[in-house]
């Protein structure tokens, strides 16, 4: 098996930029789904770029007669490789770049570095995969495949001729010229991030020279602060990247590269990788600024015609400039992999110790974000769906759901009891009521206020305050007057998790206030129009699924229809596709930490 290849599996689209979530750029063959021709074979005249409007257009048009492709010439034969392997019994495993919140029973759901074993790859965009006992499609663009799909030697033991394990004292199997097992593993997973780096230093240059150069020839098509919205710090990534490269080449030993000493290189740049914090929170304005302008046509020919010129791969913009988010978050898994077949006697392990934990927690911050951008498009998509809503928007205190489900909410004077839907958001409280005949439909009721609540724990037996009996209960008490709410739950246990979901909302709200996070009102506004045009234009709210359906699931449900699509103010992370949230509302789980 050739390991030292990380298999990246890149569902495409070129427009509009909500669509495409490229997992990396090295491995590129398949085509973008264009509803024009493809692009064509012809001459590359430099100077289109210098002519008028128009001559964008022209460039864009002489290309579109025959099937050139600046691509990678190998197309999909990572992906044939892949089904070969699983094919002839191999065990693939893959690692999760991102936080994989879905709340589709047919779907796999998993976090950042949880290990999914692979058990279908026919599909380039949705793959089969398991972990523990639970199995479902996810998105390949999703993972990164272990360099090393191998287990290091000390984890099973050795077997010789006949089945018996082998008791010599050495207990190492050697490859080649007496180089042990775990040596060729830390060489392919050093050869990875030396060729990967390499390969993105390519794509920082060609987004500088072939895009940024070009915009800044044409002021009456840019001005300056677009550029700085479109492209953030990139060229600053890209100087500091240039440095980052050549000072792991300078430790990369080519004759015998698992003796290579590469961790001290993370932990120098360490506090240099803080710039991508930058570039990471502004990702999601360029995102909507570039969808905004090639709703011209005049731009989209100019992009591609930059892309053309460079001779690029054929991703749209807003996949290169996804790349640098992906990139920073790449660099823990490959910095686990690589201690892991890093013996403790090595002189390079204590600095690939301490990179991996450096780079953990940058990527961490990076991939919250991330997560909590993905929750304000999940939580506007509710809101949606939710009958006569009243009020402000969610979204304009809220951006986290924190737990929900069904209590029994008891009114003062009559005491009397309703069985109510309740949401519990940083700073608020949602209740709504379920349709009596039509139990996936919502109706709003009313909300609390939970920045001046306290909660108190109401022991079975009769409340003083409301005089009546009650089990499974606890009150909400307003400090500024005398509002009290009372709540029961149906079992200890429910009661229990509703206690300290209040406990997690108020330990959220404190480490948002502490760390600064916000949404923007341009992220929350666009996150409500995005839902808005999905309810109109989608499925209908309730869409019973019969019985049968469960019944006839076996190993392959139905593949998904539609790629994860990621939403213009989303970090890096695309949105699930479009599904009826009721009928899976069991499964907002997911967003509890």
């Amino acid at each position: 098996v050739t390991s030292a290849v990380a298999f990246d599996i890149l569902p495409l689209k070129l427009h509009p930029f909500s669509q495409s979530t490229p997992t990396g750029l090295d491995c590129v063959g398949w085509k973008r789904h264009v509803s024009s021709p493809v692009i064509a074979d012809g001459a590359l005249d430099k100077t289109a770029l210098t002519d008028d409007v128009g001559s964008e257009e022209d460039l864009y048009e002489d290309f579109r007669s025959s099937n050139h492709r600046y691509g990678h010439p190998g197309g999909g034969g990572e992906q044939l490789a892949i089904n070969e392997l699983i094919s002839d019994g191999s065990v693939v495993y893959a690692e999760a770049l991102w936080d994989h919140v879905t709340m589709d029973d047919q779907e796999l759901g998993f976090k950042a570095g949880d290990v999914i074993e692979v058990m279908d790859a026919t599909n380039k965009e949705w793959w089969w995969g398991r972990i523990l006992d639970s199995e479902g499609w996810f998105p390949a663009s999703f993972v990164r495949l272990r360099v090393n799909q191998d287990e290091p030697m000390e984890d099973y033991p050795l077997k010789v001729e006949g089945g018996k394990e082998d008791d010599s004292s050495s207990g190492i199997r050697r490859f080649g010229m007496g180089q042990t097992t775990k040596d060729q593993m830390r060489t392919n997973v050093i050869n990875e991030i030396i060729s990967t780096e390499r390969d993105y230093i390519k794509h920082l240059k060609d987004i500088c020279e072939g895009y940024i150069k070009q915009c800044r020839k044409r002021a009456d098509m840019f001005t300056e602060e677009q550029l700085k919205t479109i492209f953030g710090n990139i060229e600053d990534i890209y100087r500091c990247q240039k440095k980052f490269v050549k000072a792991l080449e300078k430790k990369f030993n080519k004759d015998h590269p698992h003796l290579s000493e590469v961790g001290s290189c993370f932990l120098e740049y360490q506090t240099e990788f803080q710039i991508y914090s930058e570039y990471c929170n502004n990702h999601p304005n360029a995102c909507m600024e570039l969808s905004r302008l090639t709703k011209v046509n005049k731009y989209v020919y100019f992009f591609e015609a930059c892309r053309l010129l460079q001779k690029m791969i054929d991703i749209s913009l807003d996949g290169f400039l996804l790349t640098p988010v992906q990139k920073i978050c790449k660099y823990p898994l490959q910095l686990a992999e690589l201690l892991k077949y890093t013996n403790p006697q090595h002189r390079d392990f204590k600095d690939v110790e301490a990179a991996l934990n450096a780079m953990k927690n940058v990527a961490r911050l990076i991939n919250e974000r991330k997560r909590r951008l993905e929750n304000i498009d999940k939580i506007a998509q509710w809101q949606s769906s939710i009958e006569d809503w009243e009020g402000e928007d969610v979204l304009v205190r809220s951006s986290e759901l924190i737990y929900s489900g069904e209590l029994t909410k008891i009114s003062q004077p009559q005491a009397k009891s309703q069985q109510r839907m309740f949401f519990l958001f940083d700073h608020q409280l949602v209740c709504c009521k379920k349709d009596l005949l039509r139990r996936d439909i919502l109706y709003y009721k009313s909300r609390i206020n939970m920045d001046n609540m306290e909660i108190l724990n109401v022991e079975d037996g009769k409340d003083k305050d409301f005089n009546i009996s009650v089990k499974n209960a606890f009150k909400l008490h307003c400090r500024d007057s005398d509002e009290v709410h009372l709540f029961c739950a149906k079992k200890p246990e429910q009661k229990q998790r509703w206690l300290k979901a209040f406990e997690n909302e108020r330990r959220q709200v404190q480490l948002d206030q502490e760390t600064g996070f916000s949404i923007t009102e341009v992220q929350k506004k666009q996150a409500m129009l995005n839902a808005s045009k999905q309810h109109h234009t989608g499925k209908p709210k309730a869409v019973t699924r019969p019985y049968y359906d469960f019944l006839m699931r076996q190993k392959h449900p139905t593949l998904p229809t539609t790629l994860p699509q990621q939403q213009v103010f989303m970090l890096a992370e695309p949105k699930r596709k479009p599904s009826n949230f009721w009928q899976n509302i069991s499964r907002l789980t997911p967003f509890r930490k």
